[in-house]
């Protein structure tokens, strides 16, 4: 049982940053591989970026590599992604999720727990 809890979303104009936080409420967050998804209306939920569960390993899709930075603070519990050089594509809901096998996987069906998701949008 995991609950995850996102924030840090809001309007941003073209060219700015924003930094997301995913709270968690579970003990054992810091044995959880992490990632961040994001929708679009009207387009399926795409992968962002993921996080193995001690920080070692990162994986960015190509169209936020480079911008977008993933991090993790177990003794806080929480998940980070920092979004610098926002462009109006990446308007979107953004979740964060959980896998409690640890593994790092781009595949929504790898992961357990979701988020509720915080809105994004970069206007240009």
């Amino acid at each position: 049982q995991v609950q995850l809890v996102e924030s840090g979303g809001g309007l941003v104009q073209a060219g700015g940053s924003l930094r997301l936080s995913c709270a968690a409420s579970g003990r054992t967050f810091s044995r959880y591989a992490m990632g961040w998804f994001r929708q679009a209306p009207g387009k399926e939920r795409e992968f962002v970026a993921a996080i193995s569960w001690s920080g070692g390993s990162t994986y960015y899709a190509d169209s936020v590599k480079g911008r977008f930075t993933i991090s993790r603070d177990n003794a806080e519990n929480t998940v980070y992604l920092q979004m610098n050089s926002l462009k109006p594509e990446d308007t979107a809901v953004y979740y964060c999720a959980a896998d409690v096998s640890r593994a790092l996987s781009t595949l929504i069906r790898g992961y357990d727990y979701w988020g509720q998701g915080t809105q994004v949008t970069v206007s240009s």
